[in-house]
């Protein structure tokens, strides 16, 4: 479907800001959805775009935790300074007349280094450069100012839209040179719109994709996941295999840009909406020994139009069939980072390494895991594919195969 010619005369410097760890995965999905400048940087991949590369960055990254556009960069070491170059930006450009914004300010080895003085200074830039503009307040369970209320995620996009009330922007200051990007995303992308329902300690659905794409996942081969709680990593996986464009049941703060197009969004939604597979090609599973977990994952995969590419079972780790010869194991097991917690755990974990071995010699078994020395009660022979973090913990995405893999 060809783009419309109005998204060319839009360029922007774009801005995909991605967890610790996770910048290389991020550029290789960025240059397969057709950004070959993508360029990973520590935090994030820094790309150039149309407005509809923008939109289609922000429907399919399945990695990405926000897509921000540069507005301004400028050096600025006293707030007279800083007060002039402000009122230079074109703020019009994303936030309408009359619309609330709010600020994320941080600074770093710079002169002006009081956040709440500098976002003082901004906000008055804004809101002399469009008119009836006001700064809003708030806090999302990240710890970031949010720049949209919740929304109701199963409303046609262009009605969840409607009910952005803030736009944000970012302005940062590192050794006395101020950057302002605006968000084009809105709430975070790894709010897909489907996990409604949680279990325990429940894992970011960006996190999940990255573990997918760390360990190599191809949507012809079966998947398990032996620990799956609410279903994150077997829905990721079948949303991938069918390739369902993440973002396509959300609405995005730039949808509500002034300088927008919505014959883009619709454009770049219908294309995305096109490549979407009737079923998975192989065998996904998930299951887990709490039936709360399982009836939550359930739900979440109706809500993401996977329920019948998944299948989810209660049952316990000893019970754990595998549907087909090969295929991907992998999982998201316990930490036992509280006193008291390893030793069960221990016991847990070579379980794991006996039921694969038994059961998947032709299995791979991919873990995201926070101790070495539980990795090692399993028997197999891991090697390390990435690094990061989930939940403040120190993590480490770890590969093996079943086969010959007793130490």
């Amino acid at each position: 479907m060809p783009r419309p010619a109005a998204s060319k005369t839009l360029t922007y410097e774009a801005w995909a800001i991605v967890a610790p760890g996770l910048e290389s995965l991020l550029a290789a999905e960025l240059q397969a959805l057709g950004f070959v400048d993508a360029e990973a940087n520590p935090g994030g991949v820094a790309f150039r775009c149309d407005l509809g590369g923008l939109a289609r960055a922000n429907l399919n990254t399945r990695l990405a935790s926000r897509i921000v556009v540069r507005l301004a960069a400028f050096k600025a070491t006293a707030f007279h300074e800083l007060e002039r170059a402000a009122r230079k930006v074109e703020w019009a450009r994303m936030l309408p007349e009359g619309a609330a914004f709010d600020l994320r300010v941080t600074a770093r080895k710079s002169r002006l280094y009081h956040t709440d003085a500098i976002a003082e200074r901004v906000a008055d830039a804004i809101t002399r450069g469009v008119k009836g503009a006001r700064a809003s307040e708030g806090v999302d369970d990240d710890g970031d100012a949010e720049s949209v209320l919740p929304v109701e995620m199963d409303a046609p996009p262009a009605e969840a839209a409607a009910q952005t009330v803030s736009q944000r922007f970012l302005v940062r200051f590192e050794h006395d040179r101020c950057t302002i990007s605006a968000d084009s995303s809105g709430p975070l992308l790894h709010r897909r719109g489907y996990r409604q329902a949680v279990a325990r300690a429940p894992l970011r659905e960006t996190l999940a994709a990255a573990m997918l794409a760390g360990a190599r996942y191809d949507a012809s081969q079966a998947l398990v996941d032996p620990f799956c709680g609410s279903g994150t990593l077997p829905i990721e996986a079948a949303m991938l295999a069918r390739r369902i464009a993440p973002g396509l049941g959300r609405p995005f703060a730039a949808e509500a840009w002034p300088e927008g197009d919505a014959s883009v969004w619709l454009s770049e939604r219908a294309e995305a909406e096109s490549r979407i597979l009737p079923r998975a090609p192989a065998p996904i599973e998930g299951s887990d020994r709490d039936e709360g977990a399982i009836t939550a994952a359930e739900s979440n995969a109706v809500r993401a139009g996977v329920a019948d590419d998944v299948r989810f079972t209660r049952r316990a780790l000893s019970d754990l069939e595998l549907p087909t010869e090969r295929g991907l194991l992998v999982s998201n097991p316990p930490y036992g980072l509280r006193v008291g917690e390893k030793a069960p755990l221990r016991d847990l974990y070579s379980r794991l390494g006996q039921v694969v071995r038994a059961r998947g010699a032709g299995w791979r078994v991919a873990l995201l895991s926070a101790d070495r020395a539980l990795e090692g009660h399993t028997g197999l022979r891991f090697t390390e594919a990435l690094k990061t973090s989930n939940g403040g913990i120190p993590v480490r995405l770890v590969i093996a195969s079943a086969r010959g893999s007793v130490r």
